[in-house]
């Protein structure tokens, strides 16, 4: 059976002891109901892996002993997903939850022309972020921004070695299937998704006239949220 897992903030190499937040020693202690002894995996979603041994069963101060410590290395592909945020919250944080699980790399909030939702709450989307790393038992937590005017976000992208920029939107055009992009396992990727309503033709030309290749995702018509994950899907596996 494989250890629980939890999350902590920070963590540095030579640090023997970690005394646990009382949010977690809770959970551990009370409804886990783990003693003296038990044994669990930690992260800090920068790349550590820890094992630990519970030394102090204390419910509000949970003190763990490091075990061991290793290093995951993060994917040799970086996902970024630059997505409108949307009417329907919800939508959005379910979006959230299933790219971290997917391994997408970073999550860029967009507030597009016909964005209608712009009210964003960073702690709580962090912390949903931070369960689904946990659910899908990962080390590297997506870097989460604030959210960003598209047109904004659009032209300081810049150009990066390696890096390829995607636009998927439903107006009329020439548009590649990124079913069939020719993509290199070691491309860095990023991909802009629009709102409910997509992008305006006035987006699209700037995204266009700053080198984002224009995509379709497919031959039905996507919601945003769903659009994001088949893009997230398509790429990581590439």
């Amino acid at each position: 059976m494989s250890l629980p897992f939890f999350y902590i903030e920070a963590y540095t190499a030579d640090q023997p002891l970690i005394t646990l937040t009382e949010e977690e020693s809770k959970h551990i202690i009370t409804v886990l109901r783990m003693k003296m002894g038990g044994q669990m995996h930690l992260t800090d979603g920068k790349g550590n892996l820890i094992t630990a041994e519970i030394i102090n069963d204390h419910k509000k101060k949970c003190v763990v002993k490091v075990l061991s410590s290793v290093i995951c290395q993060p994917s040799s592909k970086k996902i970024s997903i630059a997505i409108s945020l949307l009417k329907n919250a919800n939508r959005f944080e379910w979006f959230l939850e299933k790219a971290t699980e997917i391994g997408v790399s970073e999550i860029i909030p967009l507030l597009c022309a016909r964005t209608e939702r712009q009210k964003f709450r960073h702690d709580r989307m962090k912390n949903i972020l931070v369960s689904a790393m946990l659910q899908s038992q990962q080390c590297w937590l997506p870097a989460l921004s604030e959210p960003v005017k598209f047109e904004d976000y659009v032209r300081r992208s810049g150009a990066s070695d390696g890096l390829i920029k995607l636009i998927a939107h439903c107006e009329e055009g020439s548009k590649q299937s990124i079913i069939n992009l020719q993509i290199s396992k070691l491309s860095n990727c990023l991909i802009v998704i629009g709102p409910e309503g997509d992008f305006t033709k006035e987006e699209i030309s700037l995204a266009l006239n700053n080198e984002f290749i224009p995509v379709t995702l497919g031959e039905t018509r996507l919601r945003a949220e769903t659009a994001g994950i088949v893009a997230a899907t398509l790429l990581t596996v590439k």
